[in-house]
Order: structure tokens, then sequence, then C-alpha cells
């Protein structure tokens, strides 16, 4: 019986499919920076709530407290979400759609790849307005030469996400 067991628990691991994750890798052909703005965006406004939220006093209640430790945690998890969704998408752009001719092009682009990266990483290791605004920015810029490589004409619209102001970049 427990060799039964044994070469079932082997046939299992066997057949048993591992879970992949990827955009699509067929590849589809269908790439928008847009994502990647939102996601940069997001960080923001998280880093802009953050900055707002008034520390408890020390004569604050246990309730007070609660709220503001509560309130940070989740703007703090938000904001970090955030940055990673947006290094996953800039990484899709990147890997997947941008391509040697797009290099040749635009020669920086592997430098604003990789600053773009790195500040959100930085996003995610401090509460830092500026380093969310840089990531922006940073976005803003690849996206600029991605609508270029598809022949559009990219302009800067006010965002219309509410508070958190900003611009994004889209195709004319």
């Amino acid at each position: 019986m427990l060799f039964i067991k044994n070469l079932s628990a082997m046939w299992q691991k066997m057949v048993t499919p591992e879970i992949v994750y990827a955009h699509c890798d067929i590849p589809c052909g269908i790439y928008d920076p847009h994502t990647a703005q939102i996601a940069a965006l997001t960080t923001v406004r998280m880093n802009q709530l953050i900055e707002a939220l008034e520390t408890p006093g020390a004569s604050a209640s246990e309730k007070e407290k609660s709220d503001y430790a509560h309130a940070i945690s989740r703007y703090t998890s938000v904001k970090e979400e955030h940055s990673e969704q947006c290094k996953t998408e800039l990484r899709i752009l990147w890997a997947d759609y941008f391509k040697p001719e797009h290099v040749e092009e635009y020669p920086d682009l592997h430098t604003k790849v990789f600053n773009a990266l790195k500040s959100a990483s930085k996003v995610r290791q401090t509460q830092d307005l500026k380093a969310s605004q840089d990531l922006l920015s940073a976005t803003q810029d690849i996206a600029e030469i991605f609508w270029k490589t598809k022949g559009s004409t990219p302009v800067k619209h006010p965002s219309r996400q509410g508070a958190v102001g900003e611009e994004l970049v889209y195709p004319a």
C-alpha cells in the first residue's frame, strides 16, 4: 500500500503542470504604456495621502492611533504594489515590445528603462513624493518613445484621476 501511495505521489509531481505567468509571449502585439503610467500615478497619490495624514499626538486615543497606523499601512501597501506593477509593465515593454531598431532610433532607451526601474525600486524603499514624481516622469518619457515608435505624436494630457493632478502621455 505504501508503495502505491509513493508511486501515486511521484506520478502527481510528474503530471501536474507548473503554473507560469506572462503577459502572453505569443507575442500578441498588444502593448501600451498606460498601465505603467497609472501605476506610477498611483504611487504619487499614495505619497500625497501619506503626507496629508496627521500624526496622532501624545493625547490621541487608541482608536486614533490605530486608524493612523491602519491608514499608513494601507497607503504604503498600495504604493509598493503599484510600484512593482509599474516595474512589471515596463519590463514587458522592454523585453517584448522594444526592438533593436527602436534602440538605434532612441539610443538612450536602455538608460531610460534602467533608470525608471531603479526609480520604482526607490519608491518602494522610501516614503518620498519626489521619488514617485520621478517615476511618473520616467514612465512618461518611455511612453513618449513608445508612441513615437508607433508613428503617433505623443501628447501630455492632465490626468483625470482626481486630486492627484499630474499628466499622462497619450497618442495624438
